[in-house]
């Protein structure tokens, strides 16, 4: 009997831990940003989740594209959670999915074709979940194993959510704990408990479908979700984005499992140092363990949200009806000489 393929073994990354560092992709991009249609309504100006374009009469098309190396061995796991990622930001925009369409890369000669059919599976299904479908796709031969979606959505106008439309007092809040790059990659090198690494899959692979009802809450000011750049990237984007600062108290952010275990014994994605060099001067207050948590790289991670100060009972009831029992982590405030600044920090 051959023995089953690794697929991680087969990649230097893993998820959204392959993305290109903050400040390196700040260099890539200069000069490229801004708007250049008017009826492009959301471009690359401010690195939000997905470009949106308008049709006129109120309606508006949300269009993205997410794909990288497995983050787990499980080809199935694999598909699942690509597909949950590159949906998100649909959702993240404050939008409903239409279709997708699949990127494949594949190592054809060292990893059998079949392996890629499940990838392809563990995306239907995902796709399945959603209510849409995976209606075709472009694939090449690959040095690595990539895979992804594009995706199509819609939204009314009305109710598209930016990243950088939060205001002074608005109170955070994340629908997912952090950690999945931490457990991940523990578990690459083989030391993740079953128990943490499958709590870590089912958050991954858990679709970020409340964001689309979010978009309706018009005291739902802004919202993202947490990918690459990990909590603390993505909070700077929208703190950047609205000209603010935010104080987090870190007690209160949601953490997998058993987290402090993988902190300890300083289990961690090289990404993760990449980005705290990106971030470290924008903020305030961080410790050893708050390091490695808030910079690490998220895939499928969940939404950072933004609500009217006064709305804030009525939001977390909202969350509750929809299966989130959410607390606020943290809230925005003027413009100090930080991004980010921590208390509770350990």
């Amino acid at each position: 009997m051959s023995e089953p393929v690794k697929l991680t073994q087969y990649s230097h990354g893993a998820g959204c831990g392959c993305k290109i560092a903050p400040q390196v992709l700040e260099e890539i991009l200069q000069g490229q940003r801004g708007i250049t249609n008017s009826s492009l309504l959301v471009g690359n100006e401010t690195n939000d989740d997905a470009a949106v374009y308008d049709l006129g009469s109120g309606r508006a098309i949300i269009s993205t594209t997410d794909f990288f190396m497995p983050i787990v061995d499980d080809a199935f796991d694999f598909g699942r959670i690509a597909a949950a990622n590159a949906l998100s930001d649909v959702y993240a925009m404050g939008g409903n999915a239409l279709f997708a369409i699949a990127i494949l890369g594949w190592p054809v000669e060292k990893i059998p074709t079949e392996i890629a059919q499940k990838v392809i599976e563990g995306a239907r299904q995902i796709c399945g979940s959603a209510n849409i479908v995976l209606a075709g796709g472009h694939s090449i031969d690959s040095k690595e194993p990539i895979f992804g979606l594009s995706v199509t959505g819609e939204v009314l106008v009305e109710n598209i959510k930016r990243n950088n439309t939060a205001e002074k007092g608005d109170k955070l809040f994340l629908t997912k704990p952090i950690g999945v790059g931490m457990i991940t990659t523990a578990h690459k090198r083989g030391k993740a408990m079953a128990e943490d690494f499958q709590e870590a899959v089912n958050s991954m692979t858990s679709l970020n479908l409340i964001g689309y009802d979010l978009g309706k809450l018009n005291y739902v000011k802004a919202m993202t979700d947490v990918t690459g750049f990990g909590l603390l990237g993505h909070l700077i984007e929208m703190c950047e984005g609205g000209g603010l600062s935010a104080e987090i108290d870190y007690s209160r952010v949601p953490k997998l499992n058993n987290i402090g275990h993988y902190v300890s014994h300083m289990i961690y994605p090289d990404i993760t140092f990449r980005n705290w060099k990106s971030y470290e001067k924008k903020v305030d207050g961080i410790g050893s363990e708050s390091l490695l948590t808030l910079c690490d790289p998220q895939t499928s991670g969940g939404l950072l949200v933004a609500v009217e100060t006064e709305y804030e009972s009525e939001f977390i009831t909202f969350c509750k009806q929809s299966g989130y029992d959410l607390r606020c982590i943290g809230e925005f405030t003027e413009r100090r000489e930080k991004s980010v600044y921590l208390t509770k920090s350990v």
